[in-house]
């Protein structure tokens, strides 16, 4: 698949270039003005299952705020859904048939079975990418397994999860059936257009580096090998020695590129000599929640340090925030955050 959008092909391949190319985590979520025309008419499920409703939740804040690449439209427990799990939102959130524990995991169906219950996303691709404009990407995106496990145990990602960490040893089994399933819906995502796909995995960064490494590390290693170049990867809250380990089980050489949240020094990171896949990162997302004043002094200190590398330093950069656009961010906010960047580097 040829990478559509300059900008992000470039980062991709860390070429040296003056401006990175920008796309924001749930850019197309509860904060735009879009989307909430389209939840006034159509609800969550069929925002995601319907695919012209999915392209054009996703084509929005590409028409609106002019980022580089869209991403699909959809949402991560959908395979928990098609494993047999039930799935429905509620003004409390996603909700789950049943959690999953020793005795109900003999519920999931087979893989294979599950399958059919993620296709519509490679049908959401292809009407995607028919309405976007051909010079910007797109992107698919999965739930990662220890994410989605951590909901099946939980039903939730919230809190220290000490329920899904006192069942490791569930994990394991856990992962036959998903694991499969997830290498199935990549796939359908990469066949319909999807130029890269982004592996998401919320809830690793709550476990100890040494727990990740024992057995969290091993499986993103199994998944990004099945597709190498193709996926990247991002862990919320995440260390040194989260990354590290992903190192040592071999898995990025594998990756096209990592996420970084605020959390993290991205100059540093840009300046790794060890540094082999574009990163994307890493605005404090919360910021774009201040008063205007706050934010955008916020935003100048963040390019004032970026702007002290030189674009060779900056190569495989993708704009974005630390994680996702948060509800309420006023989108006058967003809009200047794209400009003013842009500005910046030209």
């Amino acid at each position: 698949m040829t990478i559509t959008n300059e900008k992000f092909a470039n980062a991709i391949a860390l070429k040296e270039q003056n401006v990175p190319p920008i796309w924001f985590m749930r850019q197309a979520g509860r904060y735009h003005s879009h989307y909430q025309g389209l939840r006034k008419k159509h609800s969550f499920m069929e925002l995601c299952k319907q695919p012209e409703l999915a392209a054009e939740t996703a084509l929005g804040p590409v028409q609106d705020f002019d980022f580089d690449v869209s991403i699909l439209f959809s949402d991560l427990l959908f395979p928990l859904q098609a494993l047999g799990m039930g799935l429905e939102y509620t003004d409390k959130g996603p909700q789950l048939g049943f959690n999953l524990d020793e005795s109900s995991i003999s519920k999931l169906f087979p893989w294979q079975d599950a399958v059919q219950g993620v296709e519509f996303q490679g049908d959401a691709v292809k009407a995607t990418r028919e309405v976007l404009p051909k010079d910007k990407s797109l992107i698919g995106f999965v739930g990662s397994p220890w994410t989605l496990f951590v909901y099946a145990v939980e039903g939730t990602h919230k809190g220290f999860l000490e329920k899904t960490k006192s069942s490791i040893p569930l994990f394991q089994k856990f992962c036959e059936s998903m694991v499969p399933l997830l290498k199935a819906n990549i796939k359908i995502q990469l066949d319909a257009g999807a130029e890269l796909v982004m592996l998401f995995d919320t809830a690793a960064g709550a476990l100890a580096p040494t727990m990740y490494k024992a057995f969290v590390a091993p499986v993103i290693a199994e998944l990004v090998k099945e597709f190498p170049g193709k996926m990247a990867y991002y862990v919320k809250e995440s260390t040194g020695g989260h990354l590290m380990a992903l190192d040592e089980v071999g898995a990025t050489e594998n990756i096209a590129g990592l996420g970084y949240d605020h959390r993290w020094s991205l100059p540093k990171v840009l300046k790794s000599e060890r540094r082999t896949t574009f990163a994307q990162g890493n605005f404090d997302q919360s910021m774009l929640l201040t008063d205007t004043d706050s934010f955008k002094k916020a935003f100048s200190l963040y390019v004032e340090d970026l702007k002290k590398l030189t674009p060779a330093e900056r190569k495989g950069w993708v704009s974005g925030l630390g994680h996702g656009v948060l509800p309420k961010t006023p989108e006058g906010h967003v809009k200047y955050f794209v400009d003013q960047l842009r500005e910046e580097f030209a």
